[in-house]
């Protein structure tokens, strides 16, 4: 759940919540500043809330699937939410998107084509994009109205979305891998957080990963996905059971996080292929230098090394872990996407 709170009862729209007084409740102990402003609130857990000073809303919408709102904040510029869920913030994005797209494609000896599941957000696209090696990439999200929202909105994106080597598609990305007999070196899942009633929670399930995702990778080819929050006491929520699903369809799997500031948490995404990963830090670092254009502002060989070597209390977990992911024992973060809410209102 999102609330957009003001002393001036700013009102949300399409799951934005717009409420009048200071955070809902008067609370005017809080200081003239903050009475002042107009305030993003998410609701992370039942008794766990993240907010931030906003400067305007530049944009609310709904989708068929989602929610869909813009906001120009003040610590983390211009910020995506979807289904009152933070996706993506213009000033820290680069360390989620790096961290999803380069550890696979700088693992993979000659990344030529790659598969988006999801990234209608463009910042994907606009990674892998930087990979001279790159001849094709096919972004497949479900939602067409978030791809023209972000095509819209995001000008940072604007060159991706405009390059050759680009195919656009609108549909499941289920139903367009079983449809294609082409396969890839890279498959890429950036999908939303699997909450309950959103549109892609059965894109993390073991039938899904072994029916349609490892037949669709050529030989040598990686697939990785976002796995949610990995912190030390979220990382229980879905990244253990997400690595530990994988592990049953892969023969090497490599978990690896980092801190997302605007998330105000640390994330998590699970790499897989048959074969190993054997890439050291001086190796990367070289490939880096061979293969992208431009400098990464994050990632680079130790960077990757330090984010794959988790903490302690996450290791066991990952560890014990032994739920697998399916459709009947599906486990979500903490939310409901549009279609639930619809369903309860």
């Amino acid at each position: 759940m999102a609330t957009i709170n003001g002393v001036n009862g700013v009102n949300g729209v399409n799951g934005v919540n717009g409420v009048n007084g200071v955070n809902g409740n008067g609370h005017h102990h809080i200081g003239e500043e903050r009475r002042k402003s107009c305030w993003y609130e998410e609701e992370i857990e039942e008794n766990l809330r993240w907010c931030f000073a906003l400067n305007s809303i530049l944009h609310t919408g709904a989708s068929q699937y989602q929610d869909i709102t813009l906001l120009d904040t003040k610590p983390f510029g211009k910020t995506l939410i979807i289904d009152g869920k933070l996706q993506s913030a213009e000033i820290d994005e680069f360390i989620y998107h790096e961290s999803l797209v380069h550890p696979a494609m700088l693992h993979h000896p000659n990344p030529n084509t790659i598969f988006i599941m999801g990234g209608g957000e463009g910042s994907t696209a606009r990674e892998i994009l930087r990979h001279k090696t790159v001849e094709k990439v096919i972004m497949c999200d479900i939602d067409e109205e978030v791809v023209d929202f972000c095509k819209s909105y995001l000008e940072v994106n604007k060159e991706a979305f405009g390059d050759s080597r680009l195919q656009l598609v609108i549909n499941d990305a289920r139903a367009e891998l079983e449809s294609r007999k082409e396969s890839f070196d890279v498959i890429i899942g950036d999908l939303a957080d699997p909450i309950e009633g959103g549109p892609c929670y059965q894109l993390y399930t073991k039938s899904f990963y072994e029916s349609i995702v490892k037949p669709r990778l050529n030989e040598g080819g990686i697939f990785v996905t976002q796995a949610g929050p990995a912190g030390v006491f979220s990382h229980t929520e879905v990244f253990s059971c997400i690595y530990n699903t994988l592990k049953h369809v892969f023969k090497y799997v490599v978990p690896f996080s980092a801190h997302i500031p605007s998330y105000a948490d640390t994330w998590g995404w699970v790499m897989a292929s048959d074969a190993p990963f054997t890439a050291e830090a001086d190796e990367i670092d070289m490939t880096i230098k061979q293969r992208i254009k431009g400098e990464n502002r994050f990632l680079d060989g130790k960077t990757y090394v330090s984010a794959s070597t988790l903490c302690k209390a996450v290791r066991q977990t990952l560890n014990k872990e032994t739920q697998v992911y399916t459709e009947k024992t599906a486990k979500f973060i903490y939310g409901h996407g549009a279609a639930h809410r619809a369903l309860n209102a």
